[in-house]
């Protein structure tokens, strides 16, 4: 098992009540799966892999990550498991600024201590695989929201992780850029990766080998 939630609440307060944006969610994953999750605009999906992703917290329930109790670990070895396993795809790119295309895709592997050398070779296969070559030198200002949106999920890649967390992941693309990124999503699910994505699209979700539906931040039976 990669990871296992549950039970999961998570709340934020408005006007002195609770707001649930995840209610009682359990949820396992196995090593190898494709899981696509589905459910209208608010209902917990980005939260969910916010939650999965170690980037927000939960007011209750228990988080296993690869044997490791989320929940229960300090925040420095969140972060060391984070940076060890997880890639993710934001749907707003979330790419640096002041950083080129280049040091974007980089930045995850100094993260890892990956030595110069080695950096610079899995940077340029990155670079390759996504036709971005010329565009190394440019900052994510200069670019396109589909170039941008490359970028991210060169940079998700680059450091190999076991876990890709995708959200909404051809939200800004055309339709050729989108299937090419879903291609690419399978084609390294099937190499083992596991892969979850929140997503509006059927099509995108059909990728997947399962699909959770979320409303309310609870999974719809």
């Amino acid at each position: 098992m990669l990871l296992e939630l549950k039970n999961i609440y998570k709340w934020v307060q408005q006007g002195g009540r609770r707001v649930f944006l995840l209610k009682d969610l359990s949820l396992q994953v196995e090593e190898g799966e494709f899981i696509s999750v589905m459910g209208p605009s608010g209902s917990g999906k980005s939260t969910l892999l916010n939650v999965i992703g170690m980037l927000d917290g939960f007011q209750e329930g228990e988080y296993h990550f690869m044997d490791q109790s989320v929940h229960n670990i300090k925040e420095k070895q969140r972060s060391n498991l984070y940076t060890q396993y997880i890639g993710f795809v934001f749907q707003a790119y979330h790419l640096i600024d002041e950083l080129t295309v280049y040091e974007n895709i980089e930045t995850p592997l100094l993260y890892k201590k990956i030595k110069s050398s080695e950096r610079k070779a899995l940077v340029s296969d990155m670079l390759d695989r996504f036709n971005i070559v010329g565009k190394k030198d440019l900052f994510p200002s200069q670019l396109s929201g589909g170039q941008q949106q490359l970028v991210g999920v060169a940079r998700a890649l680059v450091a190999k992780p076991k876990l890709i967390l995708a959200d909404e992941p051809t939200g800004n693309l055309n339709s050729k850029q989108s299937e090419e990124i879903m291609e690419l999503f399978k084609e390294l699910n099937s190499s083992g990766v596991t892969i979850i994505q929140a997503t509006h699209s059927e099509k995108n979700a059909s990728y997947g080998s399962r699909i959770i539906n979320l409303l309310d931040g609870m999974e719809q039976g």
